[in-house]
């Protein structure tokens, strides 16, 4: 089998590199380039990055005990504090991955030089403060030079937004349609997933003052009306548990989705949630929730609990394989009403890894309608990652229809 044809401008497929993958040694990043190492197509011209490359070295090792054409891979050293490293690494490439968080404090230099390059770009992002800065700094460059800055192709926020599309599928056109999100996992956070929630927890001014940024910058859309509202805990008799609402980048990523699409109809609203058997545990965990967010404003309790599980680690291959998770969606709309599901094996870690590098896979071969600047996975590559990830064996199913 060879390589799909690029589908850029000449000058992109003249790079040397179709799919780059910076952060390759850390936890999620070594999982990613072992995915790639297994499913990227004959030809595809990958490279490893990172700024240690000895660790680099290593890891070329291990994928070429596996796939002894990996032993060839070439090694890239660059560190994310290096605007000039930087700039070369994205003009080398025609898609550029990121696993390097938390990316509000390692992120901003790399998405840069992606929309100064016209590189497109993919990470794993749930900071909602990385997001919103990258759109007012970035996405009008970008439009520009066509690159495509696509954050969030992880668990946050790929099982949402594609979630919520394949749901909007299968509701009528042009009437007012609402959505319902209930998630559920059994798995576990690795040291890096810690460290970017404490760090985005520990941002709240931050976070507010990019959130109005982006609002002053954001054209409006007339005529028609997008909502993500956060919601109240409730019990849910769809899904026959305790729907805790979830204040994740998320419903972000869906409204900006639907913002984009007329195929969401003209009054749109999401909601997102934790789904909880228990009420004990619905009460537990949101209490939990409360005093880390509290604490997280804390410099040295922060510093102190991202010690705890320091990034780079995570749960051992056993643990993964026995992680889940599961989310139910519930839509309405012009008199009818669709349950749909979309599920898959270990969230953080192997279906993270596997939604990133199809995403870069996706950006670099397959044909996706012609837009640049900063998309949602919806917006920039919609049914074509859809058939990807469920090839990938990621379920998208409609589970019952009213």
């Amino acid at each position: 089998m060879t390589a799909p044809t690029p589908l850029r401008t000449p000058a992109a497929q003249e790079r040397p590199y179709d799919v780059v993958l910076f952060g390759a040694t850390g936890f999620v990043g070594a999982l990613t380039a072992a995915y790639l190492a297994a499913h990227a197509p004959a030809g595809c011209r990958w490279a490893l990055a990172g700024r240690n490359l000895g660790k680099l070295e290593h890891l070329r090792d291990d994928l070429a005990a596996l796939d002894p054409a990996c032993a060839h891979l070439p090694l890239l050293q660059a560190d994310s504090s290096d605007p000039a490293a930087v700039r070369e690494l994205a003009a080398s490439t025609r898609v550029l991955a990121t696993t390097v968080g938390p990316y509000v404090l390692h992120g901003a230099e790399l998405v840069a030089a992606c929309a100064e390059a016209g590189t497109d770009y993919v990470d794993l992002t749930g900071e909602p403060e990385f997001v919103d800065r990258t759109y007012v700094e970035h996405d009008a460059r970008a439009r520009e030079t066509g690159a495509r800055l696509v954050h969030a192709c992880g668990f946050d926020s790929i099982p949402a937004d594609l979630g919520a599309y394949f749901t909007v599928g299968q509701l009528p056109q042009g009437v007012p349609l609402r959505v319902d999100g209930f998630m559920r996992s059994n798995a576990m956070f690795s040291g890096g997933t810690l460290a970017s929630v404490l760090t985005a927890l520990g941002r709240g001014p931050q976070t507010l003052a990019a959130a109005h940024a982006r609002r002053l910058h954001e054209p409006r859309r007339p005529g028609r009306r997008v909502r993500g509202p956060l919601g109240a805990p409730r019990f849910s008799r769809e899904t026959g548990t305790w729907a805790l609402p979830l204040p994740t980048l998320d419903p972000r990523i869906v409204t900006r989705s639907a913002a984009a699409l007329e195929r969401y109809g003209p009054d749109f609203r999401y909601r997102q949630y934790a789904s909880v058997k228990h009420l004990p545990v619905a009460v537990g965990g949101t209490a939990a929730v409360g005093a880390t967010a509290v604490l997280a404003q804390l410099p040295p309790v922060r510093r102190w609990l991202t010690g705890l599980w320091e990034p780079g680690r995570g749960p051992d291959a056993e643990r993964r394989a026995r992680s889940w998770f599961s989310v139910r969606f519930v839509g309405e709309g012009g008199g009818r009403r669709v349950y749909t599901e979309v599920s898959g094996g270990d969230p953080g870690y192997g279906e993270t890894a596997k939604m990133l590098a199809e995403s870069a896979l996706c950006l670099a071969y397959d044909a996706l309608p012609e837009r640049a600047g900063q998309l949602t996975t919806a917006v920039a590559m919609g049914d074509a990652l859809l058939d990807r990830l469920q090839k990938a064996g990621i379920r998208f199913r409609v589970a019952q229809v009213r």
